[in-house]
Parts: C-alpha cells; sequence; structure tokens
C-alpha cells in the first residue's frame, strides 16, 4: 500500500486512493451543503461528480474514504480540490472555544470547503441567484451538456470561458437560466479577455480580487465571496446570504468571534449548514433549506 502523498495521509490500494477516516470529511455534509452543484449521490451512498474536466466517483465507510480509480488524477486534482491539506481537526478545535461554533461543528463535524475551479465557481453562483439548490444543479448539468467538452459516458466538463464567450445570451436558453444567461456570457467574455484576471484572485489584495469580478455584470458582493471562497481559496471571505445573515443577526451582531479570524469562511460554512438544515438552531426558524446561496 504505497503512499501517494505526504501530509495527509493517503495511499494507494490498486487504482484507488484511501484516505484514512479521521472524522473531518463526510461526504454528504461537504458535497451535499450548497457549495458545489455537479456532486449526485449514489444508489451505495457514494457520490458521483466531475471537477477540472475529471470524473471522479468517491466512496464512504467505517474507517476510510475511496476514491475509486483515482491514483492517476490524486496529486494534480482530488488532494487540492478535497482541501486535503488543511488541518480541520486544529480547525474545529479552534471554533469550537465559541458555543455557537461549538455547537455548528458538533452538528456537521465533516464540512470541508472546496476548493473548485474559479471559472466554475464563479458561474454556479452566478446562477445560484434567487435559486435553489435542486434547481442550480440542473442548469449547471444542461450548461455542461449542451457545451461542454465530452469525457465519455455522457459525462462533460464544465465548458471554458472561451466556449461561451462566443454564443449570445439567447443560445443558453436552453439550460433555462433566465436573466442569469446574460450575466453567465458577460463574465465569459470577460474572463477570456483578460479584462478579469481569474488566476490571479486567488493571490491578489482581497479588495482589488472583489473588485476585478464586481467588473461583471450581475456579480454583486455575495456572488464575489463566493467565487472567492470556493474557487480560490480566499477562506477569510465570508459570503452572506440569508442564512448567515441570519445567523450573525441573531447569534454574532458584532461579528464572527475572534477564534474565526483568516478562516472565517470556514467558520461560515459550518454556519450555514447548521442554520439550513438543523432545527433549533437559529431560534425561530424550522432549518431544513434547499434554497441556494
Amino acid at each position: 500500500m504505497a503512499p501517494v502523498s505526504t501530509g495527509c495521509g493517503a495511499f494507494l490500494r490498486g487504482n484507488d486512493v484511501i484516505l484514512p477516516d479521521s472524522g473531518d470529511f463526510s461526504l454528504p455534509e461537504t458535497l451535499d451543503c450548497g457549495q458545489a452543484f455537479r456532486w449526485k449521490r449514489l444508489p451505495d451512498g457514494g457520490f458521483f461528480g466531475v471537477a477540472r474536466g475529471r470524473a471522479c466517483h468517491i466512496a464512504q465507510t467505517a474507517g476510510e474514504i475511496r476514491i475509486l480509480g483515482g491514483a492517476e488524477d490524486f496529486e494534480a486534482v482530488w488532494r487540492g480540490y478535497f482541501d486535503l491539506d488543511r488541518d480541520y481537526g486544529e480547525v474545529k478545535r479552534r471554533l469550537s472555544s465559541d458555543p455557537v461554533l461549538a455547537r455548528a461543528v458538533a452538528y456537521a463535524p465533516g464540512v470541508r470547503v472546496l476548493r473548485q475551479e474559479p471559472w466554475e465557481a464563479l458561474c454556479s453562483f452566478i446562477i445560484s441567484q434567487n435559486n435553489n439548490v435542486p434547481r442550480i444543479k440542473g442548469i449547471v448539468e444542461r450548461l455542461c451538456a449542451a457545451f461542454g467538452e465530452p469525457l465519455g459516458e455522457g459525462v462533460h466538463a464544465f465548458p471554458s470561458p472561451e466556449r461561451l464567450a462566443a454564443l449570445e445570451p439567447d443560445d443558453l436558453a436552453p439550460i433555462r437560466a433566465g436573466f442569469r444567461a446574460r450575466y453567465l456570457v458577460d463574465a465569459a467574455r470577460k474572463a477570456a479577455s483578460g479584462e478579469v484576471d481569474l488566476p490571479a484572485l486567488a493571490h491578489l489584495p482581497l479588495e482589488e480580487a472583489r473588485g476585478e469580478l464586481r467588473k461583471i455584470t450581475g456579480v454583486g458582493a455575495k456572488v464575489a465571496e463566493c467565487a472567492l471562497l470556493y474557487g480560490c481559496g480566499r477562506v477569510e471571505c465570508v459570503p452572506i446570504d440569508v442564512w448567515v445573515r441570519r445567523v450573525l443577526d441573531r447569534l454574532y451582531p458584532d461579528g464572527l468571534p475572534a477564534c474565526a479570524r483568516g478562516v472565517e469562511g470556514l467558520a461560515q460554512q459550518y454556519l450555514f449548514h447548521a442554520a439550513r438544515t438543523c432545527p433549533g438552531f437559529l431560534p425561530g426558524e424550522a432549518a431544513q433549506s434547499s434554497d441556494g446561496r
């Protein structure tokens, strides 16, 4: 059982990558929590998804997580995508010094923040505006099927900026994105031309990165924060949607606590998930929502 990397504990079993289950990575809590939209739960409890132009079948059983057939792409794709080099145990210990965050962490200790491809994350959260998770997934699936490169067996990559930049908003009518079609085409043209430098967003000063994204029609503060957090690894970013606003107003009127400093985006993911799905976490809220960001 040869190790495939250092630091994250992964090793090979045949062509599968095995991750020892430390309790810091739950597939349902991570892949079904409203941060990524190309993952489907399978009848066997595993998940199938596509990210960075690669298909992935991943399963979780007692004691381990298996990325089936993932050896070839592990270092280039899945190690970073699943944020496997971050010590979530230490993050959770730190956040749990605050009693509200301690409740959120205990409710879903396996939540991780994925490191998605910046372009896909940007488009996904443009689509998420005034939308719910099932409909977001449907629009993203139709977008990929119509305009993404085929990967085999009916699976498609996410379409590139250059592919969408050549289209008009009316060309997106079959994906049923509504008013968001115009925003997607504008984003594609600005990314393809370099007017918005997506690769630079991970390293620019934060206010400059936000400003770059807000050059795109339809991208406001929330979509920019989502793109930076989920697509660029900017874990200091906090997307404020209706659920996070409720959390801040009711539980943190003076802002997130000091223990979240520098990892505010990770803290909000625990809070967002608990607020949406844990009955009683927010006073007066029943939770169990399918709303998007």
